[in-house]
């Protein structure tokens, strides 16, 4: 399959030198039986057509879909116009970029930040999971409405829409961060510069990752949605 990585952003500081980039970071997830093409949207730089790719997968960012920014109206309007055309998978930002493009509602968190290995409740069993899901967090802002449309897959207290998956396999996004290893989750965690991120936080958020993630079989999910369109 052909797979176009959106990239919306990049590991902060020096942290891409050795942990790679986001793209790097899909591609490791989703596995080597794909055909990839990186897609630079910040700099302005999408698909031509929809068609372009099987399937895209925007990746996590920074910056929120409420920031006014131009290349976040931009990949809007290619994520309306991709729906139906071509599979997309949204992960962190890409879950509420999604969200937000196809009328759901993304606001900052009045709680605060989530950060660390978190576990999330599951609707329903998928990809041999049963009951919850456990993988990082690292976001500020959220789904807190989800599309017409679209179904809550997996949530927690913190994050009601913490995965999503839309009408007739348009979509499958989650807020969490399956790319991120253990070893980029600890390391990023220590970079965070956010002020509104102390040392309580940080601290719990790092205790955290002594935990097991569900990486792997996340990986085995979204595959399985590349390959049927069914988020089961």
């Amino acid at each position: 399959m052909h797979i176009g990585i959106l990239a919306t952003g990049a590991p902060p500081g020096d942290l891409a030198r050795t942990h790679g980039l986001y793209p790097d970071m899909v591609a490791r997830l989703l596995g080597p039986d794909h055909r990839y093409s990186r897609y630079d949207v910040r700099a302005g730089t999408l698909p031509a057509v929809a068609t372009e790719c099987d399937a895209y997968v925007v990746t996590g960012s920074a910056a929120g879909v409420n920031d006014g920014l131009d290349w976040v109206d931009a990949l809007a309007a290619f994520l309306r116009s991709a729906r139906g055309h071509a599979r997309l998978i949204g992960i962190c930002f890409g879950h509420q970029a999604i969200a937000h493009a196809f009328g759901g509602t993304v606001v900052k968190a009045p709680q605060g930040w989530g950060l660390g290995l978190s576990r999330y409740d599951l609707a329903a069993p998928v990809a041999g999971l049963a009951g919850q899901v456990v993988a990082m967090a690292s976001h500020q802002d959220q789904v807190t409405q989800a599309p017409a449309g679209a179904r809550v897959l997996a949530s927690n207290g913190f994050t009601p829409c913490a995965a999503l998956a839309y009408a007739d396999g348009q979509a499958l996004t989650l807020q969490f961060h399956p790319e991120f290893d253990a070893d980029y989750s600890q390391a990023l965690i220590a970079a965070h510069t956010a002020p509104d991120i102390g040392d309580a936080l940080r601290a719990a958020a790092t205790r955290s990752l002594d935990g097991a993630s569900d990486n792997a079989a996340i990986g085995a999910w979204l595959n399985r949605y590349l390959e049927t369109g069914s988020s089961a």
